[in-house]
């Protein structure tokens, strides 16, 4: 079997002593003398990944169904519990592998079938973006005069500049961020829950099986997506970092802020006539004094705007890159980079621009198509990961299209497929609602099937492989990137 160094990285990458240079890796392997990092940093990133207005509009839904506020936050802290586990699992695999989180699929899917999931990942940082730009907006639109493209402009080129810079930067502006934000929110927190008064909920007893569903669904669809990003931002640790920690550092960050944000959502949707994260957090902080609430929104939601459509950004830029290199091998160097990052903000601002300022109920279907494409890619990945494979890879392998894991990898891109036929008839949006639906009387559990339909077929087809038959390609493929066979 041959292996080639050329596929794997053509440019050194940042390392520890130049934390600010621009970063060259792109969806190379990260060799083990460019680890750096500490571990506990995972968990102010994070929190801060999280801790932004989108995760706050999330608790709106129960409200908006008319659920009771104790019966949202009860849906919302259950679902971030829950959904926060398939995402923090993932946080292992960036140390051990030393990869991006998407290219890891090439072992699941093929060089070129990890495409599938791939473009699915794109849409949703493409998504997420996009509302962020928005909230960004209107935030800067409560203080400063000017039209919502050129304040759009602006986050989307501050956010472009920080992907560009790269891996360090954004790790280093996402791990102080919370300094300034967190104060904030928590005297508006307090403001709103000494001030507003929660109005009765429209459904008898404030409770309906169909909302409570809505709302659990939501925050697992919500947590779920950030499994695209995670080893993004820790493959740069160094190989022997202990995974209980990486794992239970980034569930906590990831958790603490959602199991704030959400609740925080759903009491003040369940207090004012109508629930808009802009208006709501400015009417809440003026009532401190006049233009208290204005600064705050400022101050909050535009920095953490551009810092989460960065992370977006740069994750974009890998899966775009390897989508092109699986069919045409190209130099993985700062001007691939570059060019990933300028065409996905470009398609970000245009697609801002086009979205109508009622966002709400569009962010909602979108975190129910995030289910529907994302549930079946992480069961995939993980039964492989620590259930067949057991964290074991030849990571060389994964950029060669002729060699162990194939072009197209059946086993993955069948499992993946019958995930998502099975949870179709399970779903509901406002523009599609499955047979199934009726039959459960409005009860959501796609993301149940989504998970479920595709581990079980995947951990069949598997089922007898040896991961044993790897082991020389595995060997052969440290000593070549390393140096190292251990």
């Amino acid at each position: 079997m041959k292996l080639s160094a050329q596929q794997t990285h053509t440019e050194p990458g940042l390392t520890g002593r130049q934390p600010l240079q621009v970063e060259a890796r792109s969806i190379d392997y990260v060799p083990l003398t460019e680890r750096h990092g500490k571990v506990w940093h995972q968990g102010l990133f994070w929190f801060t990944g999280q801790f932004v207005p989108t995760t706050m509009v999330v608790g709106f839904i129960g409200p908006a169904m008319g659920l009771s506020i104790g019966w949202s936050v009860l849906a919302s802290v259950l679902g971030v519990l829950i959904g926060t586990c398939f995402m923090a699992f993932h946080a292992n695999q960036g140390p051990a592998m030393g990869l991006p989180q998407m290219i890891q699929s090439r072992a699941q899917f093929g060089v070129r079938g990890a495409i599938v999931p791939m473009l699915a990942v794109v849409f949703v940082y493409v998504g997420f973006s996009t509302f962020g730009v928005l909230l960004g907006t209107q935030a800067i639109q409560t203080v400063l005069p000017g039209p919502g493209w050129l304040w759009g402009l602006v986050i989307v080129g501050l956010a472009t500049v920080l992907a560009t810079v790269g891996y360090d930067l954004v790790h280093l502006v996402l791990r102080w961020l919370p300094y300034v934000v967190v104060p904030i929110f928590a005297v508006l927190t307090v403001l709103a829950l000494a001030d507003l008064e929660p109005a009765a909920a429209a459904a008898p007893a404030g409770f309906t099986g169909a909302a409570f569903l809505a709302q659990f669904t939501a925050a697992i669809g919500y947590q779920l997506s950030y499994a695209v990003y995670v080893s993004d931002y820790s493959r740069y640790l160094p190989r022997t970092t202990p995974a209980r920690k990486v794992i239970g550092y980034t569930y906590a960050g990831a958790a603490l802020s959602a199991l704030w944000l959400m609740p925080l959502g759903t009491f003040i949707a369940g207090s004012v006539p109508a629930a808009d994260a802009m208006s709501n957090l400015r009417d809440i902080g003026d009532g401190l004094f006049p233009g208290f609430g204005a600064a705050a929104v400022l101050i909050l939601l535009a920095p953490t705007a551009i810092a989460l459509m960065s992370v977006s950004l740069y994750g974009s830029m890998l899966s775009g890159i390897s989508i092109v290199h699986s069919f045409r091998p190209i130099p993985l160097n700062r001007t691939a980079r570059a060019a990933g990052i300028l065409i996905t903000a470009v398609l970000i601002y245009v697609v801002s621009q086009g979205l109508p300022v009622e966002y709400l109920g569009s962010y909602n279907d979108f975190i129910t198509l995030m289910l529907l494409v994302l549930a079946p890619w992480t069961a995939v990945n993980l039964v492989d990961y620590y259930f067949v494979r057991r964290g074991r890879y030849a990571i060389a392998e994964l950029f060669n299209a002729n060699g162990l894991y194939g072009r197209w990898g059946t086993r993955g891109l069948v499992s993946y497929a019958a995930g998502v036929v099975a949870l179709l008839p399970f779903v509901t949006t406002n523009f599609y609602t499955g047979p199934m639906v009726a039959v459960l009387g409005g009860a959501d559990i796609a993301f149940l099937v989504g998970l479920a339909v595709p581990a079980l077929v995947y951990a069949a087809l598997t089922r007898g492989f040896d991961p044993a038959t790897e082991l020389p390609a595995i060997t052969a493929s440290r000593t070549l990137l390393d140096g190292d066979p251990a």
